[in-house]
């Protein structure tokens, strides 16, 4: 038994079901909670409006109320993580600080420049798996490697799978006291920032969000495979956020769906549902493992690629974030993501797929605007969904594989829904011309109201000419082999 432990809470804000919080009750007498406002995470940061800053520090508010229903507090600090934590540490006079792993190489850079500072002070630093389902070599090939195909990786996560793996860490309501220590949650002016529009996109953070969004997605979960790729429709489960954050649990919804039926009706909703969190996992996995992704890719013949530089390129590259490429999907896909800070998960696929294959932009500008702009920005999935899309990743698509803008736009927005709710300019063009609006005659513009170039732009590029350019790009790439 430790007499003193701090649990540093940082991408996993709940009281519940948490890996180093249940092991510090567990092994310690007294236990403190602390929460880090890392500034090499924030002053690095473009806007002072940042959604995602305002969600964890309303998250933080629910979370030290919840630890002081309990009898304790958590004691939070803004500045270098780096040094701010080994010096509450030392002040604390605790044997142990203990956290959740991070698998990003920033984090593990952190991590272990933290453990040497406390090692030095004779306390030890401990990790624990929590944000993933399986890490380490749990999941391995026969050979003893790391899967690099989703395929086997999920049967052979599947078939280690047991029950054990999503029972919840116990640790609530056990009656060992947090310790009160702490002077509450700074206010966002006091970190350097200003509200943002959080909660008028219905954005609720915090523990009691994620279980409002996880209560309304298992109504239709059972609907997930057949909805999940229409983005006018409500079909995917909103809770990428609070994965991000931890204010829910993986295990939970690893539990919530294999109770709906996940492992014995694999074309089901739950089903499908379970694989995108293995997913997860996977990606976890990949950047733990080969961390050079989150540079250059994932198949090295594919730094091969010369992409689109230059004025004209730079041009192209500020119409595809401003949502001004002409394809209307593209353009509402983009819009969607500039006023909320969330994007539909096939249409990620699809506009990572026009910048890199129609525009000839490195996929790599597209990852950064996305890590910019997305609530739900995480490394792993993030780096591993461009790669997938430029074809440079693990199991990615192959390079001749190209989404066809118009072609998505009319099979997976019909009726035009989803690109009149973004483009309003466009809400009188007819359904047969609104995936390609440039098809109309010039009467049939003047009878909308629609004139190409004025209301809506023309086309960057035309996409067929753009696929045979794209081949030619990537012709350099002599094999799909992977690293």
């Amino acid at each position: 038994m430790l007499e003193a432990i701090l649990v540093w809470f940082r991408r996993d804000l709940r009281d519940y079901d948490h890996a180093a919080l249940s092991e510090a009750l567990r092994r310690g007498r007294q236990v403190y909670c602390a929460f880090v406002f890392d500034r090499e995470i924030l002053d690095t940061l473009d806007r002072r409006c940042d959604r995602r800053v305002e969600f964890i520090r309303e998250s933080l508010v629910e979370l030290d109320a919840a630890l002081r229903a309990r009898g304790g507090a958590l004691i939070v600090r803004h500045g270098w993580a780096t040094r701010e934590l080994p010096e509450l540490a030392k002040s604390l006079g605790v044997a142990a600080v203990f956290a959740n792993r991070d698998y990003e190489p920033q984090a593990k850079r952190r991590d272990s420049a933290v453990a040497t500072v406390l090692q030095a002070d004779g306390i030890v630093f401990e990790s624990f798996k929590d944000q993933a389902l399986f890490d380490a070599d749990e999941v391995l090939t026969q050979a003893g490697r790391p899967y690099t195909v989703f395929t086997p990786y999920r049967n052979a996560w599947l078939k280690r799978l047991g029950e054990d793996d999503w029972q919840p860490h116990a640790g609530r309501g056990r009656g060992l006291a947090v310790a009160p220590v702490g002077g509450g949650v700074p206010t966002l002016a006091e970190l350097g920032f200003a509200a943002s529009d959080l909660r008028a996109l219905g954005i609720a953070p915090g523990m009691s969000g994620g279980r409002q969004r996880l209560s309304d997605f298992l109504g239709r979960m059972a609907r997930y495979r057949e909805q999940r790729d229409f983005p006018a429709v409500k079909g995917v489960s909103y809770l990428s956020v609070h994965l991000r954050f931890g204010t829910l649990s993986v295990r939970e919804l690893v539990a919530q769906a294999i109770a709906a039926g996940a492992l014995h009706a694999p074309t089901g909703g739950a089903a499908t549902w379970l694989s995108e969190l293995v997913w997860r996992d996977f990606y976890f996995m990949i950047l733990d493992r080969f961390p050079y992704v989150s540079e250059r890719s994932f198949k090295p013949p594919y730094d091969a690629i010369v992409w689109e530089q230059g004025p004209h390129a730079d041009a192209a590259f500020a119409a595809w974030c401003a949502g001004r490429t002409g394809y209307p999907l593209v353009d509402a896909a983009m819009r969607q993501l500039n006023s909320t800070g969330y994007m539909h998960n096939r249409l990620r696929m699809l506009v990572a797929s026009f910048l890199a294959k129609d525009l000839g932009i490195d996929w790599r500008r597209g990852e950064s605007y996305f890590a910019s702009q997305l609530n739900d920005f995480d490394l792993s999935a993030n780096n591993g969904g461009w790669q997938w899309a430029a074809s440079s990743g693990c199991d990615a698509q192959p390079y001749f594989r190209i989404f066809n803008p118009v072609t998505q736009s009319e099979r997976f927005d019909p009726a035009g829904r989803f690109i009149r709710r973004y483009l309003p300019e466009l809400a009188s063009v007819p359904d047969q011309w609104v995936h390609a609006p440039w098809r109309m005659s010039e009467p049939e513009q003047a009878a909308c109201g629609v004139r190409i170039g004025r209301e809506t732009p023309v086309p960057l590029v035309d996409h067929a000419q753009a696929r045979r350019q794209t081949l030619q790009r990537y012709a350099v790439v002599k094999t799909d082999a992977g690293p």
